[in-house]
């Protein structure tokens, strides 16, 4: 489905069999009938994607964010946060993490923790209560007007797990997005709804502002990543890898590691949590083996 400078949404299809193209492509394209041709993409400022052993996901091109959403209840996988982190950083995309079911507060406190180290990393933390019937979110509430506020003007990509709540948000954001699914549904003949494909939204009449839901992940693979760049992607880890001795150190083993130092420093407390560790250790070993 391509939209055109005016806001015409219009069936194209790829040249040759298998298309390269996704939610957010500029592309070049001519019409013939009442469809089109995808004649060439143009050059991409970034693309967000997984890959496992078997294939490659790309989620969405030319992005200016990524909002990663996940909940306090049931309890979000800091393992799946930080692939999600580490995909974002590695394509120079800003992540910004969203916390859903403020209105749980003892779940929401324990979640809200768990973030700690992700706060000192820099990164922003937005508490949300978002129901799955947009209604009861009132537009006006704090946390709805910060959100708009971090959206605008934006092109945002919606990533999480699945129930999380990111088809609420939509609904709450974009009120008219499963009028528009359905359209796009029909209009393809695919049958396929927000929870399996990637859509794009125009929040605002104006089309500066977009949010871009995708399907919801239980598994988020890197094997696109290097595990020596790993701790280039990791902020925490970054910000002492320029201490090492060695300039191709893994920070697993090695004497005179700046990551090993500061992760057992026992003069102050370490800004490397010992859960971050084990989970670059844990990838770091699993990129390995994809290598070899």
């Amino acid at each position: 489905m391509v939209e055109t400078e005016s806001g015409e949404r219009v069936i194209c299809h790829p040249r040759g069999k298998k298309s390269q193209v996704v939610v957010g492509d500029r592309i070049r394209w001519l019409p013939s009938q009442d469809e089109g041709t995808i004649e060439k993409i143009d050059e991409r400022s970034n693309l967000f994607y997984r890959q496992d052993e078997m294939r490659t996901k790309s989620f969405a091109a030319n992005l200016d964010q990524v909002l990663i959403l996940i909940a306090a209840e049931p309890e979000f996988s800091e393992s799946q946060l930080t692939r999600a982190l580490i995909a974002a950083e590695a394509e120079h995309i800003k992540p910004v993490i969203a916390l859903n079911k403020s209105d749980l507060a003892e779940p929401f406190g324990r979640a809200w923790n768990k973030l700690a180290p992700y706060r000192t990393m820099g990164y922003q933390i937005l508490p949300l209560a978002i129901k799955p019937k947009a209604a009861t979110v009132p537009e006006d509430s704090v946390q709805t007007r910060e959100l708009m506020e971090l959206l605008r003007g934006k092109k945002t990509l919606v990533l999480g797990p699945s129930g999380a709540g990111k088809s609420s948000l939509t609904n709450l954001l974009v009120p008219q997005a499963k009028v528009l699914t359905a359209e796009i549904s029909q209009a393809l003949n695919s049958g396929k709804h927000t929870t399996t494909s990637t859509t794009l939204y125009w929040v605002d009449e104006d089309r500066t502002t977009a949010l871009i839901d995708s399907p919801g992940f239980q598994e988020f693979g890197l094997h696109h990543i290097e595990p020596m760049q790993l701790a280039n992607y990791m902020p925490d880890f970054k910000a002492h890898a320029q201490d090492c001795k060695f300039y191709n150190c893994t920070h697993l083993h090695e004497p005179g590691c700046g990551v090993i130092s500061e992760v057992k420093s026992i003069d102050h407390a370490s800004s490397i949590s010992a859960n971050r560790y084990r989970l670059y250790s844990e990838l770091f070993e699993e990129l390995s083996q994809t290598r070899y």
